[in-house]
C-alpha cells in the first residue's frame, strides 16, 4: 500500500455532518483532520497535516440550489481526486434531508460520477446503527428519545423548516432528484455469504447501461460489516464514489481494523479542563435542541434570544448584533455560560413571522438560515475576540457551517467524544485568537437533554 495515499476522503454536506464522520473515522483508530475549504498540496505536506490517513472537507451544500451545488461540488470532488484518495465520500445527514431544489443529493450524485467516472456503481449507505437510523426494504428510519419513526412520520424530520421529508422510501425520495438508475440490495440479499452478496450485486450491475446507485439496507453493525466488505473489495478495481451517512466510515472501519495493511490503533484521549466559562450558539428550531436550551437555562446559564426580525431588518441589523455582542461579553468575561439562540423549538412564534418578513421585504423563505447563519457568525467571532473563551458549543449544521468560516478556521481534529455524532474538536487557525479553539458542532436531533452542561464539563 502507498504510504503517503489517503484511505479516504469525504465531503460533509453540513458542518455537523461533516464531524460526524471525522468522529466514526477518529474513534475507530483512523487519525483524521477536516478541513474547511479543500486543501491543496501544499497543505497536505504541511508538517501538521501530513500523517493523517483520512481527509475532510465540512461544506454546505445541504444548504444550496442545484446549481450553487455545481459550483461548490466540482471543485471539491476534484481536489479529492487529485489528492489519490482510495474512496470519496459525499456524506449526508443521517436523516437524508434533501429535496429537488435545495441539497439535492441526486445532484451531488450525477456530479461525483461526472468527476470519478470509471465508476461501476454508486453505492449508498444511510443507516448508522450508532446513531440509531436504519434503512430496511428501503424504508429509513430514525429514533428520537424513546420512539424509532418511519422519516415521513418522524415528529422533527416529517417537519423541517426547508426540507421536510413526505417519503420514508429513500429510493422513491432520491428518484424525485436524479435520472440516475436506483436500484437496492435489501436485508435478505445482505443475510448470505460474501460469495452470494457479490453474485447479486453484479447481476444489479450488469442489468444496468449506465453506474446505477445501489442502495444498501442497513439494520445492524454486523450488516453494515458486510457492506464494508463490498466497498472494500471495489476499491481494488478503482477509486470509488459513494454516498450517505457516517454509515460508510462505520462500515469501512470495521473491515480495515481486520486488515493489517491498515495500521489502526486504540484511540486515547488527553485530559482537558472544564469550560470556565462556556459559549452556545444556537441556530437550531429542533425540539431536541429546545429541550438542550431550556435544561441549560434551569443550570444557570444566561440566555440570550435573538430578536430574528430584527436581524433581518437591514436598518436594525448593525444595532441588534451589537447588543448582543455586548450582553455576552459581559457575562462570559463575569464567568456566566451564555446561550445565545434563535428559536425555542419548531413552534416558535418567530420562525414563520421572519419569513413573512423575508418575503415582504422580496426576498426567499429559505433565505433566513444564511441571513441568521452569517449573523451568529459576525456575533461568535466578536465575543470570543473580546473575551478570549476557549470553548464553544454550536447548534445546527447551517449555522456551524457559517460560524465556522467566521473564525478563520483552517482546519479541526476531533479530540474527546460527547456524544455520538457530535465530537469536541480542537481548532486550526492561522489566527491565534482562533487557534487551539474547543468547539463541538451539534445537529438538531444530536444529543442528550443536558448535552450543553456536558460540553462545559467534559475533561
Amino acid at each position: 500500500m502507498d504510504s503517503r495515499r489517503k484511505w479516504i476522503g469525504f465531503y460533509g454536506d453540513d458542518f455537523t455532518g461533516s464531524t460526524d464522520a471525522l468522529e466514526a473515522l477518529t474513534m475507530n483508530g483512523v487519525k483524521s483532520i477536516l478541513f474547511l475549504e479543500p486543501p491543496n498540496e501544499t497543505l497536505l505536506q504541511n508538517q501538521r497535516f501530513i500523517d493523517f490517513k483520512a481527509i475532510g472537507i465540512a461544506g454546505i451544500s445541504r444548504a444550496l440550489s442545484p446549481r450553487e451545488m455545481e459550483n461548490e461540488l466540482l471543485p471539491v470532488f476534484e481536489s479529492l481526486k487529485n489528492a489519490n484518495v482510495e474512496i470519496c465520500h459525499y456524506k449526508t445527514c443521517s436523516t437524508f434531508d434533501s429535496s429537488p431544489d435545495i441539497g439535492s443529493i441526486g445532484k451531488a450524485i450525477e456530479l461525483g460520477l461526472q468527476v470519478f467516472q470509471n465508476q461501476r456503481f454508486c453505492p449508498l449507505i444511510v443507516g448508522v446503527p450508532a446513531l440509531k437510523r436504519y434503512t430496511v426494504f428501503g424504508n429509513h428510519f430514525a429514533t428520537m428519545e424513546d420512539g424509532t419513526y418511519r422519516l415521513d412520520r418522524h415528529p422533527i424530520m416529517s417537519k423541517h423548516p426547508i426540507t421536510p421529508m413526505d417519503e420514508a422510501d429513500l429510493s422513491i425520495h432520491l428518484s424525485r432528484q436524479t435520472s440516475a438508475e436506483i436500484e437496492s440490495m435489501n436485508l435478505l440479499e445482505l443475510n448470505g455469504s460474501n460469495y452470494e452478496i457479490d453474485r447479486i450485486l453484479e447481476s444489479k450491475i450488469k442489468k444496468n447501461n449506465e453506474a446505477p446507485v445501489i442502495l444498501f439496507d442497513v439494520l445492524t453493525k454486523e450488516m453494515l460489516t458486510k457492506i464494508g466488505i463490498v466497498l472494500v473489495n471495489e476499491t481494488q478495481k478503482n477509486t470509488i464514489f459513494t454516498v450517505g451517512s457516517s454509515g460508510v466510515e462505520y462500515a469501512l472501519t470495521a473491515v480495515w481494523k481486520e486488515n493489517s495493511q491498515y495500521d489502526l490503533k486504540e484511540q486515547k484521549w488527553s485530559s482537558l479542563m472544564p469550560a470556565d466559562p462556556l459559549l452556545v450558539v444556537s441556530g437550531s428550531c429542533s425540539s431536541v435542541t429546545e429541550k438542550q436550551i431550556g435544561y441549560a437555562l434551569e443550570h444557570d446559564f444566561y440566555g440570550i434570544k435573538v430578536e430574528s426580525s430584527s436581524i433581518i431588518n437591514l436598518e436594525k441589523r448593525a444595532e441588534a448584533c451589537l447588543h448582543i455582542i455586548h450582553e455576552a461579553s459581559e457575562k462570559l468575561e463575569k464567568g456566566i455560560d451564555v446561550v445565545i439562540y434563535t428559536a425555542l423549538g419548531p413552534e416558535d412564534s418567530s420562525i414563520e413571522m421572519t419569513k413573512g418578513q423575508l418575503v415582504e421585504a422580496g426576498g426567499k423563505q429559505t433565505d433566513t438560515s444564511k441571513i441568521l447563519g452569517e449573523q451568529l457568525g459576525e456575533i461568535s467571532k466578536e465575543v470570543i475576540k473580546n473575551t478570549k473563551i476557549k470553548r464553544i458549543a454550536v447548534a445546527g449544521g447551517d449555522t456551524s457551517g457559517y460560524i465556522t468560516k467566521n473564525l478563520e478556521i483552517v482546519a479541526m481534529e476531533m479530540i474527546k467524544p460527547i456524544t455520538p455524532g457530535a465530537p469536541l474538536c480542537l481548532t486550526y487557525s492561522n489566527n491565534p485568537i482562533y487557534d487551539d479553539l474547543e468547539i463541538t458542532l451539534k445537529g438538531g436531533q444530536m444529543g442528550s437533554v443536558d448535552f450543553f452542561v456536558k460540553v462545559k464539563n467534559i475533561t
